[in-house]
């Protein structure tokens, strides 16, 4: 008997052993999962605890594995592989690739028909798809197509319902049941119910819809779209109402909302509930009930006095001076106010259940907005006071980032629906979240550039290689036979010891010298047949390889102490154009234009490529980025291209260029340029003499009168540019970086740079 117990007691303790040895691994892990899930559980609401991020997003987040909540927006709203939403549609089973295969991403805009209205949005719409990069006159080239019908308002009771739409868009060639169509929508629905409703069968098109409900959003599929006004910009756009230093993180009320109060139908329960949450003191909640024709046989007691009070505030006042500004959803799910919230710094507390918020696919909303509950409202007063002043701060940042770069014109708002629908089409390449909520935005980085933050600019220097010499690549246009001032160029650049490579952008109908006849050289030198077109210059060529680009003209005159120097303050600053010679812009308000000068003054905003440093990643931008027109707009004009550059570049980093210290006779060369023609024009400010005018007319002769054209086009360029952009992106500065000790009285042969200060 005891040796059985013995016998039944061991073979228990070997079982234990092997479920201990076999299934711990098992056990502990769903150990974890419970303790992770449990930590979830207690970490709600996430905004109250997290530390302040330092720059609109943390790098770190981007490292940590296994918590879904850090997966990218494009993971976190793939839809599963079962059909998903209403229609069935997904990118796999409603798009054509095969159509983006070969001409890449285009989108055609059907050409409209004689007699056809067309709203002042809509037509905003268009005009943003047609002047852009992705735009194709050709059909047979097109990716994605639009419709010319205007669907944006299909409430049958509005001036601007277009009727038998079904009808119409049978009768084209190229709908295809819908296949490969983006149907833009703004109002859908009527009263009473505004269901979401389009009045017509848009098949498998995707729809870029407001107010879009996301029981009937097809995620991966669909976008979300702001609701906006017709009043809102075609391009440019007012920037943000928060600016460095202007105001605290706290401002003189915690949380308003001023608007309409529905007193019947849908909507109406969140507006009626808002009077309960207001104090009169740091809290401002006011509603009105006069709008609509048959108001007053539905108002109630409060009417009154609320009408009286709804008119003691100003409504942009009350965006300025608010911390938070309450969004609830109207008769549609959308609002105009969320805009409005996002431009003034005005945190958006969100109540307006199941609305899919614009791009939302990309664009990480719990960084920039409270979402509330419409349930749940009277908890909103206690919820957001809670918040730190450092994370406030950090939420009226993102507000401004999110405005700017992709809400404040209706260009970025199409472009950004257009960039999330290329994104799906090649998702190894798509941009990452850290790219879309963090500066300078998704739209301003090209994935076919690079996957890998560390090769654009602007996370250089986070995320950026260590740069060993040689890391520096010059870039040379020649236009003419070899001379003696092109020999010492390219020897003193080849001399520097950060340079890897020369190469030589031959633009010349006469083919280019043979090998032997170019200087020898301690790094490669390689010739270049170009198209003879002034935007070949920024074309981004498969030879350049190193990030850091000297851009040189033929006639510039550089020593390798000014390579050198220039390249190690590039270093310091890779988002920027570093470079020598410089230039400004200013506003002529007798004119009504920008006017250009080039005279040696203390202000500059823009940096001659003639000899200076930028990232190679502007080539990139410069070719695929801008549209076709603005580069045929530099191919016409002289001497425009190094505008459009730095014009571009500015736009992107919102940063003026920096200028380093340059040789006394190059200083000179560059003046005696300027008095052939390039000079100043433009008018000052009644009682005072500009800075920039002119001292002399140009010189005479056919040298001053090219100078003169010359001058005259590129004036006219800059004011083409900003027409272009819709504002002028030039940031001016008056920052000059030396080497240590320069111009001081110490003896030149002790400094690192002597030849910068010899004559």
């Amino acid at each position: 008997m005891q040796a059985r117990k013995k016998y039944i007691f061991l073979t228990f303790l070997a079982s234990w052993l092997l479920l201990f040895f076999f299934g711990g691994d098992q056990l502990r892990r769903f150990a974890l999962f419970a303790g992770r899930k449990a930590e979830a559980r207690r970490s709600w609401p996430r905004w109250t605890d997290r530390s302040l991020l330092k720059s609109f997003a943390d790098p770190e987040e981007l490292q940590r594995d296994g918590d879904p909540s850090l997966l990218s927006p494009r993971e976190r709203r793939a839809p599963p592989l079962s059909v998903s939403g209403a229609g069935g549609c997904r990118m796999e089973t409603c798009f054509d690739f095969s159509r983006c295969e070969r001409h890449g991403f285009k989108v055609f805009t059907y050409p409209q028909e004689r007699g056809q209205r067309v709203s002042e949005s809509y037509g905003k719409i268009l005009r943003s798809i047609e002047r852009s990069r992705y735009h194709t006159p050709n059909p047979e080239e097109a990716c994605l197509f639009v419709l010319s019908i205007d669907t944006l308002d299909r409430d049958h009771l509005s001036g601007q319902f277009v009727r038998d739409v079904d009808e119409k868009i049978r009768g084209f060639p190229l709908w295809n049941g819908g296949r490969n169509h983006l149907i833009f929508n703004l109002y859908s629905g009527t009263w009473p119910s505004y269901s979401g409703e389009l009045g017509f069968d848009s098949g498998q098109a995707m729809l870029a819809k407001a107010s879009f409900d996301s029981r009937s959003f097809r995620p991966g599929f669909d976008v979300s779209i702001p609701l906006f006004s017709k009043e809102h910009p075609q391009r440019g756009g007012d920037g943000g109402w928060l600016r460095r230093g202007s105001l605290p993180p706290r401002k003189k009320y915690l949380l308003v909302f001023k608007g309409k109060r529905y007193l019947t139908g849908i909507g109406s329960g969140t507006r009626n509930a808002l009077h309960h949450i207001h104090n009169g003191k740091d809290i401002i909640s006011l509603t009105t009930c006069k709008h609509g024709k048959d108001w007053q046989k539905h108002k109630d007691t409060r009417c009154d006095k609320d009408n009286v009070d709804y008119e003691r505030f100003d409504y942009q006042e009350l965006l300025h001076n608010s911390t938070f500004c309450i969004v609830p959803r109207g008769r549609r799910l959308g609002s105009f106010r969320f805009l409005e919230a996002l431009q003034a710094a005005c945190i958006p507390v969100l109540l307006s259940d199941g609305w899919e918020l614009p791009f939302a696919e990309a664009i990480d909303w719990g960084k920039a907005a409270v979402v509330g509950s419409e349930r749940l409202l009277l908890q909103i007063p206690s919820a957001v006071r809670c918040i730190h002043p450092e994370r406030v701060l950090a939420f009226q940042q993102q507000t401004q980032f999110l405005w700017d770069a992709y809400f404040s014109s209706v260009d970025k708002i199409v472009h950004t629906t257009l960039e999330i629908i290329k994104d799906r089409l090649a998702p190894h390449r798509s941009r990452s979240r850290f790219l879309w909520n963090s500066l300078p935005g998704g739209l301003l980085l090209l994935p076919d550039f690079s996957t890998h933050l560390g090769d654009f600019p602007f996370y250089y220097l986070q995320h950026g290689r260590i740069l060993p010499a040689p890391a520096e690549h010059g870039k040379l246009r020649v236009c003419h036979s070899i001379s003696l001032p092109m020999l010492r160029l390219i020897q003193a650049v080849s001399a520097s010891q950060y340079c890897a490579q020369i190469v030589v952008l031959w633009s010349c109908e006469k083919p280019p010298p043979p090998s032997g006849k170019w200087p020898q050289s301690s790094v490669p030198l390689t010739i270049i047949q170009g198209r003879r077109k002034l935007s070949d210059r920024f074309f981004p060529f498969e030879a350049i390889q190193t990030d850091a680009v000297l851009s040189l003209d033929e006639d510039t005159s550089l020593s390798t102490s000014e390579v050198d120097f220039a390249f190690l303050v590039w270093r310091s600053f890779p988002e920027r154009i570093v470079g020598f010679a410089t230039q400004s812009h200013f506003w002529d308000a007798e004119q009504g234009r920008w006017g250009y000068t080039s005279r040696w003054t203390n202000e500059l905003s823009i940096v001659l490529t003639a000899a200076a440093f930028y990232h190679r990643y502007y080539h990139s931008l410069f070719t695929e980025y801008l549209p076709a027109g603005l580069r045929e707009l530099v191919d016409g004009l002289a001497a425009c291209e190094d505008i459009l550059m730095n014009v571009l570049v500015a736009a992107v980093t919102k940063l003026p260029p920096i200028k380093v210290t340059q040789r006394k006779q190059h200083k000179e060369v560059v003046a005696r340029q300027a008095e052939c023609g390039d000079g100043a024009a433009g008018t000052p400010p009644p009682g005072q003499r500009s800075p920039w005018a002119p001292r002399s007319a140009p010189a005479g002769g056919a040298q001053g009168t090219a100078g003169s054209r010359r001058f005259s086009q590129r004036q006219d360029c800059l004011n083409q540019l900003a027409d272009w952009f819709g504002y002028m992106p030039l940031v001016s500065s008056q920052l000059r970086l030396d080497p240590v000790l320069f111009k001081d009285q110490v003896s030149v042969l002790r400094k690192k740079y002597p030849s910068l200060e010899k004559p």
